[in-house]
């Protein structure tokens, strides 16, 4: 039932383009089909009709009901507005590149609701504007004409092609003003029409050997267009008949199957001139009409014989149409339109596309719930494009169908425990003869519900970290596995619980929540953490969450990080050395002293040696290694020197090894008195050599500081004033800072560390002099010689000013080894 029509009439500049919009809207028929009809070339988005009216449709149920337009050809021009209803232009429509010069022109597509599943016939018709000019295929038509030709003479001239239908195609023909010729038109029995030339007036070539004309085609379009070609016309002798067919126009039914180099169609065409006027040669007129279509067939330029050349297909091309020339040796022209009509075979497959589908499947789907809905079509036509489809395998799922539509639903229960995908094959099989068929196999996959806990692999875990590790580093990885798919089967990971005793756990360990891996956060110290017992709970992210827990001992695995402590001599002593009075009369093996140590790693890492590293005379004295205790290896004689230094190193047992040391020097005497003036006099050789050492030092700095300072100057002399240069004075003070006293552990090798100058003299007798002691500000007199009051061991520290000769030779005498510190 038509509804309303629409015209609408612009114009821009001289050309005036009349778009015809014309909205036919019918109500439903039994069959479902819906027809509207509209003109080309419409703009984007233009409206065409509203669907969902016309289907009866609530707007406010399209989206829900899921209507949507399918056609794979259809769905490039038009789409739908779900919010409305309206049917919209998608993409520029050109009747011709759609349907060339046929009469009628359709775009059909189905529209398909679901919930309940229906699907309508769409049926549009594109009508025909005028958008085209004719046009010739040549721009300069060459015609050969003979001088003795009569008046009245008629020569055939290529027509103009026009895309246009109707009153829109080419009407009429125009030839320019001349005084020889003009035009008629020639109307065959398909209605075409095809100008020719009139000759008004005798020709002579001598005066006007070529005559140049201009050729209009018109079409019946409002407005008009045009187009126009060169007309050639040479004048020539002789030859005054043309070439002629015995029909104007020829029909051949084709199977698209045909194989290559079959005769389609013999041609043939008269000439009542003699000789080589009477030769006709035989070609293909290229138009825009069959530019594409003379490569499929060949045409024998002798005998007219026109073969195929290529393979045909119905789907892209159903008609062909085939313009022939018959010229013979005076170049005299006849022209005559082949048309060729494709029937179908069944060549083509049917193709299964799925619209939508529905995966994964969850398992507690009650039967009858819609999977997939299935598209099934078939590019041939009649009984070749009857299609039938089927389920291969022994699936729960069933084919229900509707037009050329398909319904998947399930027929029974799933359970994913037993089955987690289904394989479901489909073959679609056509009527044609022989039958093709093609397989479309979909993959079902089936959803889970959450009804299983993670689990663990182990009822618990044990680690061993070392101490000292890097912040950060991973240090374990904890792994649950989880039954279900999906969500349900996502496991994150937490610490749940500390059962250490051990405040700010997070502090220490921290764990991916997605990876189970566990990492250090801080450094660990065995010393003061050996273990920590976490409690780790994997959760999945089903709903509801279900969990479970699971216990990791963390065992804090021992460095040797610590390097041994000497307890004894004790390093409280402010950097003295430590003297240890070794009786002359003392025998092999006495015990002189013990050196004690600890090591605060445990295990093989607090395995304590002792070693010598350097002894005045290593024969004289031996070190324990397992014990630290030194004594005496033989008798000591007149001759031997009366002090001797040792460095003891205590090593411990890790990788790498640590180690300290402790030094000792060993005085032999029975007596304090009997060694300070042979001390005496060696500091003073050691302080000489001191000094020397100490001068030379001093010099090659100030040289390097001074040759420095030059160059500095001479580079920023420019930008900055000189600075001053220090003065020797506060030179002088900077290189010797103020003394701070120590005792004399240097005594044996003269290796008192610079800047510290010395000179000590002591009194005994008035031969030997005075003791004394010397620093950078001046000379301090002897007063005293304090007594550590050491009950079993004498330790003596000589403070400035130094004692007398009086107050040494009345210091107590003591038992055993003696220990002096001498202050300096």
């Amino acid at each position: 039932m038509d509804k309303m029509e629409f015209l609408i009439q612009s114009s821009t500049g001289i050309r005036w383009q009349v778009i015809c919009v014309l909205f036919s809207y019918l109500c439903y028929s039994v069959s479902g089909q819906i027809h509207y009809s509209i003109v080309e070339e419409m703009r984007k988005d233009s409206v065409i009709a509203n669907i969902a009216d016309d289907l009866g449709l609530d707007d406010k149920q399209l989206s829900s009901r899921k209507l949507r337009i399918v056609s794979k050809a259809s769905e490039k021009y038009f789409y739908l507005d779900l919010n409305n209803g309206n049917l919209y232009i998608k993409d520029r429509i050109d009747r011709e590149a759609l349907c060339g010069t046929e009469d009628s022109c359709f775009l059909t597509f189905d529209a398909v609701v679901e919930k309940p599943f229906n699907n309508f016939n769409i049926k549009v018709e594109i009508q025909d504007i005028n958008d085209n000019s004719p046009q010739f295929y040549h721009n300069t038509i060459t015609l050969e004409i003979f001088e003795f030709a009569s008046p009245g003479a008629r020569f055939a001239l290529q027509r103009a092609e026009d895309p246009d239908i109707g009153s829109n195609s080419v009407q009429t023909y125009k030839l320019s003003d001349n005084q020889y010729f003009t035009l008629t038109e020639n109307i065959r029995i398909d209605g075409s029409k095809f100008p020719e030339l009139v000759l008004e007036n005798p020709l002579d070539r001598e005066k006007q050997d070529i005559h140049r004309l201009i050729l209009t085609a018109l079409d019946g379009g409002n407005p008009i267009r045009t187009g126009t070609t060169l007309l050639k016309v040479i004048i020539i002798d002789a030859n005054d008949n043309a070439p002629i067919f015995n029909q104007n126009m020829y029909k051949v039914t084709l199977k698209e199957n045909i194989p290559v180099n079959v005769t389609v169609i013999m041609l043939h065409a008269t000439d009542n001139d003699e000789g080589v006027n009477a030769h006709i040669t035989y070609s293909f007129i290229k138009t825009s009409g069959n530019i594409h279509h003379t490569g499929i067939f060949s045409i024998n330029p002798n005998s007219g014989e026109i073969k195929i050349n290529g393979n045909l297909d119905v789907e892209e091309t159903k008609n062909y149409e085939l313009s022939v020339q018959a010229k013979d040796g005076g170049g005299l022209v006849a022209h005559c339109t082949v048309l060729v009509e494709v029937i179908d075979v069944n060549d083509n497959a049917p193709e299964i596309s799925i619209s939508s589908l529905s995966s994964p499947i969850p398992e507690d789907s009650a039967p009858g719930t819609m999977i997939a809905l299935i598209e099934v079509q078939d590019q041939d036509s009649g009984d070749n494009a009857d299609v039938d489809c089927q389920i291969i395998e022994d699936v729960p799922f069933s084919l229900l169908s509707s037009n050329t539509y398909y319904r998947l639903v399930l027929s029974a229960g799933i359970d994913r425990e037993k089955t987690f995908s289904y394989n479901v094959t489909i073959i679609a099989t056509d009527r044609g003869t022989p039958p093709l068929s093609s397989t479309r196999v979909l993959t079902l996959d089936v959803s889970d519900v959450n009804d299983n806990p993670p689990l663990f692999f182990k009822s618990s875990y044990v680690a061993h970290v070392p101490e000292n590790n890097l912040p950060g580093a991973s240090i374990f990885s904890i792994q649950a596995s989880d039954p279900d798919t999906g969500n349900n089967a996502k496991i994150i990971y937490s610490i749940s619980n500390t059962i250490t005793e051990t405040p700010s756990m997070t502090s220490y360990l921290s764990i991916n929540i997605e990876t189970g891996v566990l990492y250090a956060q801080r450094s660990f110290d065995y010393e003061q953490n050996k273990e920590f017992i976490i409690e780790v709970t994997a959760s999945d992210n089903g709903s509801p969450s279900l969990s479970s827990n699971v216990t990791l001992f963390i065992h804090i695995v021992d460095q040797n990080d610590n390097a041994p402590k000497i307890l004894y001599p004790s390093p409280d002593t402010g950097g003295s050395v430590v003297f240890e009075m070794v009786p002359f009369v003392s025998e092999p093996g006495s015990l002189v002293t013990k050196v004690v140590a600890m090591d605060e790693d445990s295990g093989h890492n607090s395995w304590l040696s002792y070693h010598f590293i350097q002894v005045s005379d290593q024969n004289h004295f031996v070190i324990s290694e397992r014990t630290g205790e030194i004594r005496t290896s033989r008798i000591f004689q007149e001759k031997d020197i009366l002090n001797y230094k040792v460095v003891v190193m205590v090593k411990d047992n890790g990788h790498p090894i640590l180690s300290a040391t402790a030094t000792l020097s060993l005085i032999i005497a029975d007596d304090f008195q009997q060694v300070v003036p042979k001390l005496s006099n060696k500091l003073k050789d050691e302080e000489t050599q001191s000094n020397l050492q100490l001068y030379l030092v001093v010099g090659l700095a100030l040289i390097s500081f001074l040759f420095i300072i030059t160059v500095m100057v001479a580079i920023i002399s420019k930008c900055k004033q000189p600075k001053p240069l220090p003065a020797f004075s506060s030179l002088a003070t900077n290189l010797y800072p103020p003394i701070d006293p120590r005792t004399f552990s240097m005594y044996s090798d003269g290796s008192l560390p610079l800047p510290y100058s010395y000179n000590m003299c002591v009194t005994l007798d008035p031969a030997h002099g005075d003791f004394s002691y010397m620093n950078r500000s001046g000379d301090i007199p002897v007063e005293n010689l304090l007594d550590a009051d050491n009950t079993e061991q004498g330790t003596f520290f000589l403070k400035e000013p130094c004692p007398s000769t009086e107050q040494v030779m009345n210091l107590p005498a003591r038992q055993g080894p003696q220990t002096y510190f001498m202050k300096h």
